[in-house]
């Protein structure tokens, strides 16, 4: 009986520590995730009218599912600290698939010839720049700051 006891006793506490390792695990991953930009997928008009609201320009990552440097972006670009850290303070951040629902008529309006395209928007949804093709948290950075200071 000792035996059995012991044993409940010790598959409870393994289970509690395995649940609080986890726990800690995912504690762990929502900080690291604010070292990136975090995007919206809402519709664009209610991006716009966060825009509006905030006084806040709309950076926008146009990108398509099959893209190889779309996926880089998102795994390495979108998580530099200093780029993730301006864009979520300044920007209202949206992206969109451009083959899939409100994607495919906003990449008419919006003129997208190639991807990934990165485009600068004000709140009445006109393009202020873009930028076609991979860049790093750096050339990131400098598309925003020139945009900005224009």
């Amino acid at each position: 009986m000792k035996a059995y006891v012991l044993k409940f006793s010790l598959f409870a506490f393994a289970t509690l520590f395995a649940t609080g390792i986890f726990s800690i695990d995912a504690n762990a991953q929502q900080k690291l995730s604010v070292a990136e930009i975090m995007f919206t997928k809402e519709p664009f008009k209610q991006v716009l009218a966060a825009a509006k609201a905030s006084g806040k320009l709309v950076f926008v990552d146009a990108f398509a599912t099959w893209c190889a440097p779309c996926k880089e972006l998102q795994k390495t670009t979108f998580k530099d600290a200093k780029a993730a850290a301006y864009f979520n303070k300044h920007f209202i951040n949206y992206t969109i698939d451009v083959e899939k629902g409100e994607g495919i008529g906003l990449t008419k309006t919006w003129q997208i010839e190639g991807l990934p395209t990165l485009l600068i928007l004000n709140s009445n949804g006109k393009v202020l720049a873009s930028h076609t093709g991979y860049v790093d948290g750096k050339g990131l950075m400098e598309f925003a700051s020139e945009t900005v200071a224009k």
